[in-house]
C-alpha cells in the first residue's frame, strides 16, 4: 500500500498563532521579526535570528570576561549606537518599514520599539537583563545594574534621568487631569507604574498597533485587515480589535465576515459607547435581520 503524504509548511498566520499561544514560552524577538511575513511573503525569520546571533557573537568577542554589567552596558552602547549606526528613523518616522526588524536590522533605522528590541537582544547575549517599556508615546528600555536601574532611549542612545523621565510625561499628564495638586484634580501617577516592564504579548501588540494606525491613515485596507488579523489572535479578550477587524472586512468588501465580528463585539461589549453606531453599521450590512443580536 503507498501514501502520498504532503506536509505543508504553515502560513505566515498559522506560524505567528504558534508563536503567541502561550504567554510563558513566546518568543519576543522571533514574534516580532514575523510580523514583516505579511509584507515580505519570503522571509525567512531564522536567518534574521542567525544575523542578531552573530551580531552578538561579535560583541562577546570584544568583552573581558571579567567585566562587570557597568562596563558590559558602555561595551553594548558604543556596540549598538556607535560602531553599528542605529539611530532613529527622524526623516521618515511613519515609514511602515521602521516596524520591521529585519529592514531595521539592514538599514540601521526605525523607530523606538523595534531599535529597542535588536538593543535588548544584544543586550542578553552578553548577559544584561534589559526589558522594554511601554512608555507614554515611546517605547524605552530599562537595564538592572548593581547600582540601581538605567533607563534608555532606543531612539537617541541617551540615559534617562528620573527628571527627564517626568519630563516626558508632561503631555500625558496634562491630558489625564493629573497634577498631583491640591486644586481637585487627579493626583499624578507614580513614575514607577509608568516604568513596568511589558510583557511580550503587550510590546507585540504594540507594534501591530503602531502598523494599524498607520496603514488606516493611508486607507490601505488590505494591510490593516492583515494586521488586525494578528491582533484578533494576539489579544482573543479584546473584543475592540474585532471590532476594527469587522471594519477592514466592511471596506474590503466582505460583509459577511464584517457582521459576524460586529455581532460579537455587540454581544461581549453592550454598554460600549459605540455600541448604537457599531450597530447602525450592521443592520447597513444586513437590514434583513439574519444576524441575530443577543
Amino acid at each position: 500500500m503507498s501514501s502520498s503524504l504532503r506536509l505543508e509548511a504553515p502560513s505566515a498566520l498559522e506560524y505567528f498563532q504558534s508563536l503567541v499561544a502561550d504567554d510563558a514560552s513566546l518568543p519576543l524577538f522571533e514574534t516580532a521579526v514575523s510580523l514583516a511575513q505579511d509584507e515580505f511573503a519570503g522571509l525567512d525569520v531564522q536567518s534574521v535570528l542567525a544575523e542578531m546571533d552573530a551580531l552578538g557573537a561579535r560583541l562577546r568577542r570584544r568583552i573581558p570576561a571579567d567585566s562587570s554589567p557597568t562596563n558590559k552596558l558602555r561595551w553594548l552602547n558604543s556596540y549598538f549606537f556607535q560602531e553599528l549606526g542605529f539611530a532613529g528613523n527622524v526623516n521618515n518616522f511613519y515609514d511602515m518599514h521602521n516596524s520591521f526588524v529585519h529592514q531595521v536590522l539592514s538599514r540601521r533605522r526605525g523607530i523606538p520599539i523595534t531599535l529597542a528590541l535588536i538593543y535588548m537582544e544584544l543586550a542578553g547575549q552578553i548577559g544584561l537583563l534589559a526589558r522594554g517599556i511601554s512608555f507614554p508615546g515611546h517605547f524605552l528600555v530599562k537595564l538592572r545594574m548593581s547600582q540601581g536601574e538605567v533607563v534608555i532611549d532606543p531612539f537617541t542612545g541617551n540615559s534617562l534621568s528620573r527628571e527627564h523621565l517626568e519630563e516626558l510625561l508632561t503631555p500625558y499628564r496634562q491630558a489625564h487631569g493629573e497634577s498631583g495638586g491640591p486644586d481637585g484634580q487627579e493626583p499624578a501617577t507614580p513614575l514607577a507604574l509608568f516604568l513596568r516592564p511589558a510583557a511580550p504579548r503587550e510590546v507585540i501588540a504594540r507594534m501591530l498597533r503602531n502598523l494599524k494606525e498607520i496603514h488606516r491613515s493611508n486607507l490601505d485596507w488590505a494591510r490593516v485587515l492583515a494586521v488586525m488579523q494578528r491582533l484578533v489572535l494576539l489579544l482573543p479578550d479584546a473584543p475592540a480589535e474585532r471590532r476594527d477587524r469587522g471594519q477592514a472586512f466592511e471596506h474590503l468588501g466582505h460583509f459577511d465576515a464584517a457582521a459576524a465580528d460586529y455581532v460579537q463585539y455587540l454581544d461581549q461589549c453592550p454598554d460600549a459607547p459605540d455600541h448604537a453606531s457599531v450597530k447602525q453599521r450592521l443592520f447597513g450590512l444586513r437590514g434583513d435581520g439574519r444576524y441575530r443580536l443577543h
